[in-house]
């Protein structure tokens, strides 16, 4: 018990730094009303308390396999006689039983404590507040009750099923819970292939491309003409003698085109290492996880057909220390954690590139705090769903422990059958379609990016030069752009009275 609890303190601790990172700080401030940024600030702890948990549930699975492997390589070890079963499983059963505290009950608390504001007539204050949300919170727990037993009731008509109606912990918390790892389950089956396809898009954004795929310089020259274009604009406060302008959606543009221009910047002075080297790996090593996932499920889709030891089962002890949960042994079992890992990082950025939760996005020191409820409602969906997720899929063989074997879906041959054929589908489906898509956005870049640029600097070079003069004719060449630039950004430099001869 106190290795857990230090565990979970420093994963509150680590939660705390992260959603301060995100939080809008006006929320938490006593300016205008010290009850509302005390209302706020407990309800911040309960969010924080709940990302805690979903981080947890998240090393579950790599803590549980690394912990097996450890206790194979050194058995007799006296420094590591703490890590053993028990441990493991008293893990296990806190983090179900933290996820199921957290979805029925302070997350459903910490929103409607933030929107209440006490019975009427009653005394203003915090105790007010309490009072309301426990009301309203108890009404929910039983219209939330009442649609299961009203559901177990139509699917089970046996007299065992109308026997089990009955009886509140045994059967309705589990049953509930069943119902929403499902939904995290189903959510997971849409969110990490879409993420898978979107992991290569996201690391190329992040990451300088090779000189071959994208010309940095000529971007660069182009982005500075634009945002000396608008600065120009700007100071003068009109394009031309008949075009009015927006002063403010201009501002917007010109700072939009600054921190574009700062970032190809930051990105042109990158090492030719950085720029030839990273890349081409990271989109390699992309590859690889992503292949080898598929691989592993459409083995375990085969095993499904041939064995029944394949069905993902639960086991009440956790046997640690006696035999390696991969055939390529200790190898495996980091190839296993590097897999989970990477699912669950697909998965959230699948889940935030969608269309239907991208205004989830946190955005940083300006997330409302009904914004970071929901984030965490939704993290804590997605990660306590993962090792189920995970054993489903045939990632790991590690069998779930405690109660998270205890769904009823997981004995249905059909359901998982159908789950592994949908998840390799729907990434080859989605990876195909993202490789197409790139090679047509290459091609169009390969082919058009020159003209793109060329009429881009024309448009800059006209506005910078202050005149009425004609567009510039097709035989500009975008290598004269830089010297273009630096002859009309110089100090008491003059719009361009005439084109310069071609060579």
């Amino acid at each position: 018990m106190p290795i857990c609890a230090l565990l979970f303190t420093s994963l509150y601790i680590l939660c705390h730094f992260i959603i301060t990172h995100f939080k809008k700080h006006t929320d938490f401030t006593a300016v205008h009303d010290d009850e509302d940024a005390a209302v706020n600030r407990i309800a911040l702890g309960l969010c924080t308390f709940t990302l805690a948990v979903a981080l947890g549930a998240v090393l579950l699975l790599p803590f549980s396999i690394s912990s097996n492997e450890v206790l194979l390589s050194f058995p007799q070890n006296y420094y590591i006689q703490w890590l053993n079963g028990s441990l493991v499983h008293g893990l296990w059963n806190l983090v179900f039983l933290f996820s199921n505290m957290s979805l029925v009950f302070l997350m459903p608390f910490a929103y409607f404590f933030t929107e209440s504001e006490g019975f009427a007539g009653s005394k203003k204050g915090i105790m007010a507040r309490v009072y309301e949300t426990s009301v309203v919170l108890l009404l929910l727990t039983l219209l939330v009750l009442g649609m299961v037993w009203v559901a177990s009731a139509i699917i089970g008509n046996d007299a065992a099923s109308r026997q089990s109606l009955y009886d509140l912990w045994e059967y309705y918390l589990p049953y509930l819970y069943s119902c929403i790892s499902l939904f995290g389950v189903l959510l997971l089956l849409l969110c990490t292939p879409f993420g898978l396809s979107t992991m290569f898009t996201v690391t190329g954004k992040l990451l300088v491309k090779p000189r071959l795929l994208e010309d940095l310089e000529e971007q660069l020259s182009c982005t500075r003409l634009e945002e000396a274009a608008m600065s120009r604009q700007i100071s003068s406060g009109k394009a031309s003698c008949w075009l009015n302008l927006n002063m403010e959606l201009l501002r917007e543009q010109f700072f939009a085109i600054r921190s574009k221009r700062q970032k190809l910047e930051l990105r042109h002075q990158a090492s030719p290492w950085q720029r030839n080297l990273g890349y081409p790996l990271a989109m390699l090593g992309l590859l690889a996880l992503t292949g080898i996932s598929v691989l592993i499920v459409c083995f375990h889709i085969l095993e499904l057909l041939l064995d029944d030891a394949a069905m993902p089962r639960g086991i009440q002890d956790a046997s640690l220390g006696r035999v390696s949960f991969s055939i390529f042994g200790s190898f495996g079992a980091a190839l296993q954690v590097v897999l989970i890992f990477y699912l669950m990082v697909s998965s959230v950025v699948g889940f935030y590139s969608s269309p239907l939760f991208t205004q989830l996005l946190p955005e940083r020191q300006d997330t409302p705090l009904t914004k970071i409820i929901g984030n965490c409602v939704s993290l804590l969906v997605l990660s306590s769903a993962l090792p189920v997720f995970s054993r489903t899929l045939g990632i790991t063989r590690f069998d779930l422990l405690g109660d998270f074997g205890r769904f009823n879906w997981l004995g249905n041959f059909y359901i998982v059958f159908l789950y592994n054929m949908g998840f390799a589908g729907l990434t080859t489906l989605c990876l195909v379609k993202r490789v197409s898509w790139a090679v047509q956005a290459e091609l169009i870049c390969a082919f058009g990016e020159d003209r793109d640029m060329r009429t881009q600097g024309q448009q800059a070079l006209l506005v910078l030069g202050d005149r009425n003069v004609s567009p510039l004719p097709p035989w500009w060449p975008a290598g004269w752009l830089s010297a273009a630039e630096r002859a009309l950004m110089a100090p008491g430099a003059s719009g361009m009275s005439e084109y310069p001869r071609e060579s």
